[in-house]
């Protein structure tokens, strides 16, 4: 599932819905023949802002199993990047590839591979946590039945918080409610928009354990954090916008 025009579409296999919430999707992974393994490459990218050039010149490759952040000073366009490799903003200059292929002749097919989580958490405050990840279980076309939910939430600490509606829950909490739909998808890319906001210790763990997991079942990841994030075994690549 998922899409890709700004702010708020999310697609399953072609047929198009509106999911009226923040930007956060997740998505069910439909398998697609390949010639090579899917890899991200970014060809001489720039983008803008308004007027303003935020970047140019950007190339990189990323790979199976590797994990890379993207820093930069405030509006320096690391939102902009992540949003542009999705396919959510298109660039000024230059092109995105994925096993490739130009992420727009991908379409739907790519976006079914990638997984975006921006700033915002894109839960409704009137439903319980369960009810939010069965419900975007559902808006993805596949059912998650209400034990294997509760054991994804359990995972992400969220044991006895279930059946609460999520508007009584702490930012911490509401953040880990959000980052469950990560467990129930199967995306290959995960590009993450400061994933760790609210995070208590303890969840910044549980959250670098999650990507580590991704990253040794071939996934790979991109992101941004201003709180140091470690996957154990993995070294990070570093991505500097000025």
């Amino acid at each position: 599932m998922r899409r890709g025009l700004y702010p708020n579409d999310v697609t399953h296999r072609g047929r198009a819905i509106v999911y009226n919430l923040p930007l956060f999707c997740i998505e069910r992974v439909t398998r697609f023949p390949m010639q090579q393994a899917p890899i991200l490459e970014v060809n001489e990218l720039a983008c803008e802002r308004g007027d303003h050039r935020l970047f140019s010149g950007l190339s990189f490759t990323l790979s199976s199993g590797e994990l890379m952040q993207v820093q930069g000073e405030n509006g320096s366009g690391k939102t902009t990047l992540l949003r542009t490799l999705c396919g959510f903003v298109q660039p000024a200059q230059g092109t995105v590839h994925w096993g490739g292929q130009d992420i727009n002749e991908w379409d739907d097919a790519f976006h079914a591979q990638m997984c975006y989580l921006g700033h915002l958490n894109a839960i409704k405050d009137e439903l319980s946590a369960l009810e939010n990840l069965q419900m975007s279980a559902g808006l993805a076309g596949f059912r998650v039945s209400e034990q294997e939910a509760a054991a994804v939430l359990r995972r992400m600490g969220l044991r006895r918080k279930e059946h609460l509606p999520v508007r009584v829950l702490s930012q911490g909490q509401r953040r880990r409610v959000a980052l469950s739909r990560l467990l129930i998808g199967d995306a290959k890319l995960w590009i993450l928009d400061e994933p760790l906001t609210a995070l208590d210790v303890g969840a910044v763990g549980l959250m670098q354990e999650l990507i580590g997991e991704h990253l040794s079942n071939g996934g790979m990841t991109i992101f941004t954090t201003h709180q140091p994030l470690q996957v154990a075994a993995v070294q990070t690549r570093q991505l500097a916008l000025s």
